[in-house]
């Protein structure tokens, strides 16, 4: 992957090439930059990348290369809508684990080149293709230490070995990461509550958890969920990380810790974010909530620029995570959304 750190005019340059690319052999997706009255003639800045409602990862195929000669495809959970997963298709690896790796040590690991881990998900052998099971295995292979291990499954968590282990870290002292979905942790701490159960990791333990809780366990708001991980585990808020990604996007975004709310989410420097109003796609005045789209320039087969569903506020250093888009967004998502099909089955 080219490495745009020289600022905004480099990435500019590498996101261009990128558009080019997929504009010529993306099919689907030059038909709605043409509606949309973008080619690689008129479009200057990344800025003006026409950006991809996330839905169309549903209902079309947004690939450079035929699908069949892609090593992996992502797909969606389907928990947004249950008659449709969403495809991300890779032709390889390579991009995707190297983007995974530089900024995993950099934001999580923090100089340590390796920790004990705890894996609260699925193996990417049950899950050949979920991001998140392909994500966290890179993890544990990459920066596990001995005796780092899943805790998940094919008969779900093992609470008792991994709270055997727990106990053992904690009496040894040795600093310790379990990571895992939200929903994960949430069934964790139902299940150390139920047996009156709590720990005090050692100094330099962290906690990292992805996503939402998706109908897979209790709704938790942000700050409780923190307080009751630190209760839980002994870890300060401050050291428990939440990533946000999405099968669509082959780049990650992290906070600083959850000392407080909201916090700020940033990624590395090959991705740009916006806040939007999707109805008229352009950026919203600073300090305004708009739809969040991302630039990612590990996309290279699918489409650099999504449209998200997410709502959020742009800020020094990165994005508040706000929530989902609702109301008025929303319908401007679901326009959007519309448009893209029309010009592609056009």
């Amino acid at each position: 992957m080219s490495r745009p750190q020289g600022g905004d005019d480099e990435f500019n340059a590498i996101a261009l090439r990128l558009f080019t690319h997929q504009f010529r052999h993306n099919l689907v997706f030059q038909h709605y930059c043409q509606q949309q009255g973008k080619t690689a003639r008129t479009v200057k800045h990344w800025r003006d990348i026409p950006a991809v409602p996330i839905n169309a990862f549903k209902d079309l195929t947004l690939s450079c290369v035929p699908p069949e000669r892609c090593e992996r495809v992502f797909m969606t959970s389907g928990t947004t809508r249950i008659d449709s997963k969403g495809r991300h298709y890779h032709p390889h690896l390579r991009v995707y684990d190297h983007s995974m790796k530089l900024h995993f040590a950099e934001r999580f690991m923090r100089g340590e080149k390796r920790l004990r881990m705890g894996i609260l998900f699925p193996t990417g052998n049950m899950m050949p293709n979920s991001s998140l099971a392909h994500y966290l295995g890179l993890a544990l292979h990459e920066f596990g230490a001995d005796g780092s291990s899943y805790f998940i499954g094919p008969k779900g968590m093992d609470t008792e070995r991994l709270c055997e282990t727990l106990a053992q870290v904690q009496r040894d002292g040795e600093p310790y990461a379990l990571l895992g979905a939200s929903y994960s942790f949430v069934h964790l701490m139902d299940e150390l509550q139920q047996q009156g159960l709590g720990f005090s990791l050692a100094p330099g333990s962290r906690l990292f958890d992805t996503g939402g809780f998706k109908g897979q366990s209790r709704e938790l708001a942000a700050d409780e969920f923190y307080r009751q991980l630190s209760a839980s585990f002994g870890v300060p808020a401050s050291a428990c990380f939440n990533m946000y990604g999405m099968t669509e996007l082959s780049t990650q975004f992290y906070d600083n810790g959850n000392a407080t709310q909201p916090t700020v989410k940033s990624g590395p420097h090959w991705i740009r974010s916006r806040t939007v109003d999707p109805i008229t796609g352009q950026d919203v005045p600073a300090g305004e909530r708009g739809v969040l789209v991302h630039c990612d320039l590990a996309n290279f087969n699918s489409v650099t620029t999504i449209l998200t569903e997410d709502v959020g506020e742009t800020v020094d250093g990165g994005f508040m995570l706000l929530g989902r888009a609702q109301g008025v967004q929303a319908k401007g998502c679901s326009m959007a959304m519309d448009a893209f099909l029309q010009a592609a089955r056009a």
